[in-house]
């Protein structure tokens, strides 16, 4: 199955159909919120509301989550149909037509945090000529690093392509100051595998930066494959069970399915014998 970044650029692949699919789409508002949650526990946020950037926010489904957390929220995406999904869902954040490639344009110091959910691969494709993946990291991370108060993070959960294109935007961050590194929840698992890139924009008066720890790195399951793997043992046990009932079909009822044949007069049926009903020996 192709990626959707090789499909076309994310302006276009996100156009009015697709942008109202994805919205609408119940598996994926799910597996979005989950990862906004995570995003959310990832910046490690002191008590309060605070002010946060969501990188291509799309529809404003992660801004929602942000809202219901009590925090204020900007979003910024590059697909027009996708932003007027948002305002025709009325989210409370507010709303910005922006490519991430070509920087993010705030004020020094004016976030306290940042998250960004299925979005930083994007940057990694040569969609057009003029796209250069490291110089479009480049002025990203540049940028982002200066709209962030001292200290804050930023949370990146993203689906790379492979193990280059992770070194290339672990180095191109560090170069352009963030610290930090890659956090895989659940490494163990297919399904519920997720990649976080956590950023520090500094280090805060006092305060050393700390890697939050990863989930399922101790072999713990996901949520759902807790749930899978307990509706397959019920399945299982109820198979056991049947296995273990006896058959219905025992001579009584071969003979009253025999007397009823007869009865109806439509068909010959066999006359009994002392081989009616009896358990056929198993031959090899």
């Amino acid at each position: 199955m192709s990626r959707p970044e090789h499909i076309a650029p994310p302006e276009i692949f996100y156009g009015d159909d697709e942008a109202r699919k994805y919205t609408d789409n119940s598996r994926i508002t799910s597996i979005q919120a989950e990862m906004a949650y995570r995003c959310l526990e990832l910046l490690n946020l002191k008590e309060g509301p605070k002010y946060l950037l969501d990188i291509g926010c799309g529809s404003g489904l992660s801004g929602e989550i942000l809202e219901e957390e009590g925090h204020i929220w900007v979003g910024m995406d590059i697909s027009p149909s996708m932003l007027d999904v948002a305002n025709e869902r009325e989210v409370e954040g507010d709303l910005f037509l922006q490519d991430a490639g070509q920087g993010v344009a705030f004020r020094p110091g004016t976030f306290d945090g940042c998250i960004s959910v299925s979005v930083l691969q994007w940057l990694c494709n040569a969609d057009k000529t003029i796209n250069r993946p490291k110089a479009r990291l480049q002025r990203f991370f540049t940028t982002l690093y200066a709209s962030l108060d001292k200290g804050a993070r930023a949370i990146f959960q993203f689906y790379p392509e492979n193990d280059d294109q992770i070194q290339l935007i672990i180095d191109v961050a560090t170069k352009c100051g963030f610290e930090g590194g890659l956090l895989v929840d659940y490494p163990n698992s297919k399904k519920a595998k997720k990649y976080y890139l956590c950023l520090f924009a500094g280090v805060q008066s006092g305060v050393k930066n700390q890697m939050p720890k990863a989930l399922g790195e101790d072999g713990e399951l996901h949520p759902d494959e807790v749930a899978a793997g307990i509706q397959y043992q019920k399945r299982a046990a109820h198979r056991r069970k049947g296995g273990n009932r006896k058959s219905v079909k025992n001579k009584d009822w071969i003979q009253n399915k025999k007397r009823v044949a007869r009865e109806k007069g439509d068909k010959v049926v066999a006359s009994d014998s002392k081989f009616t009903g009896r358990k056929r020996k198993v031959r090899f």
